[in-house]
């Protein structure tokens, strides 16, 4: 992700966990102290007040090169090089989106509109993106993949996960997927998306397909493989087929799971050990227990149901239930078209029964958990500098004030790219 003034072609808006070998001394680098923080949120209890967000009051963070290198109270923060007052102002880790799908090309205004006129969002949606995707060329998709990262950058976005899922040609996810991954690691082979039309009287051709030729062409771009488990879509043998061809080639799993009906996905998302069942809408209570004892973090994407009209995921039953839970934007063309963290963090608070504290959690935190990293989502010693100063005192006005563009200032990797 670039901010405004950056070249498209700048660095990756996230990397992989950090591969430095620690015999080697890193180059010296100037320490920048960041102070005067009303509070600060560093997801580590212990660091700060005990809580799930370690809030501390009156906090400062040093940064050196791209990593945190310290964090506690203003008052005793170490001397350093550079020092940048943000004015007893919030501070946030950055924002995890683990869950979208920016690799598109085309328009569905006329689509929303229609729903919005009272017709219900079906699967088949898809396949209108999938035509338009086909028709351009790499420099426009990119493009437009660059576009929408700028966007969401300047939103507090610093970590994104993207899928594959609008070519559904052996041709067209391969480079979906290398567009994707000069962007990000976090990439996800989505070829199990939709049927298209040319198979859709062989669903099995298109089943193997997925299985054979189009994932040999795309593992080696992706770290990841996800299916759309869902009536219109796959069903609970098909998605097991190709999430176990998939992990068979080293990609590991995530799984669209029971977003509109109840079915298999959840529960196959843990049994083959999921970094995350996304939507997680329509759940019974077997669904909800597996997911409160496994690894496996429920993503719920309000967004989708903000643009679709349909039923709110329960977050609060997760939550209770002892479960990990994510927020993610779902940022798609078809039914969830935003970019903005802060306004699912809005969303999750007023329309599924999340506090503002678990809310910020689940959109930094939550995000990494999803996609199984610990370098990101939390500001403590070690973690990658990615920092979000917001123009309030308190993460509490991310749902407190929906809308309000409050990202003031953001570092990436210890960099300052907004503000």
């Amino acid at each position: 992700m670039n901010s405004g003034n950056e070249p498209t072609n700048s660095a990756p808006a996230t990397a992989g966990p950090d591969t430095t070998n620690s015999a080697v001394a890193p180059e010296a680098t100037a320490a920048t102290l960041i102070t005067n923080i009303a509070g600060l949120v560093t997801n580590d209890p212990p660091l700060g007040d005990g809580s799930p967000l370690g809030l501390i009051r009156d906090a400062a963070v040093v940064i050196e090169g791209d990593r945190v290198v310290w964090i506690g109270e203003s008052s005793k923060a170490p001397a350093t090089d550079n020092r940048v007052d943000v004015g007893g102002r919030a501070v946030i880790p950055g924002f995890v989106d683990s869950h979208s799908h920016l690799v598109f090309a085309g328009d569905r205004t006329a689509e929303f509109n229609a729903r919005m006129s009272g017709r219900p969002y079906e699967a088949g949606g898809i396949r209108t993106t999938v035509a338009a995707t086909r028709a351009a060329t790499d420099a426009e998709l990119e493009a437009n993949l660059t576009r929408y990262l700028r966007e969401a950058l300047r939103q507090g976005t610093t970590t994104f996960e993207t899928k594959s899922g609008y070519g559904l040609t052996v041709e067209d996810e391969a480079r979906a997927l290398r567009v994707a991954a000069r962007h990000t690691d976090e990439v996800t082979y989505l070829g199990a998306h939709v049927v298209p039309a040319e198979h859709a009287d062989d669903p099995a051709a298109y089943v193997a397909l997925v299985t054979g030729e189009m994932l040999d062409a795309c593992a080696p771009h992706a770290r990841w493989i996800d299916v759309f488990c869902e009536e219109g879509a796959f069903d609970g043998d098909q998605a097991r087929a190709i999430l176990t061809a998939g992990k068979a080639r080293g990609l590991h799993p995530r799984v669209h799971a029971n977003q509109l009906s109840y079915g298999p996905g959840v529960r196959l998302a843990v049994e083959l050990d999921a970094a995350s069942a996304d939507h997680c809408t329509h759940l019974t209570d077997e669904d909800v227990d597996a997911l409160a004892h496994s690894a496996t973090v429920a993503t719920l994407l309000p967004g989708a149901e903000f643009s679709t009209r349909a039923r709110w995921p329960d977050a609060r039953r997760l939550l209770d239930a002892g479960a990990t839970v994510a927020l993610s934007t779902d940022c798609n063309p078809g039914s969830s078209f935003t970019s903005s963290m802060p306004f699912c963090v809005a969303l999750a608070v007023r329309d599924m029964g999340m506090t503002p504290d678990e809310a910020v959690w689940s959109a930094t935190a939550g995000g990494a958990a999803a996609l199984r990293r610990t370098d990101v989502g939390r500001l403590t010693p070690g973690a990658r500098a990615d920092l979000v100063v917001l123009d309030a005192p308190s993460h509490v006005h991310l749902a407190y004030r929906p809308g309000v563009p409050l990202v003031t200032r953001v570092w990436r990797a210890g960099v300052p790219v907004v503000g």
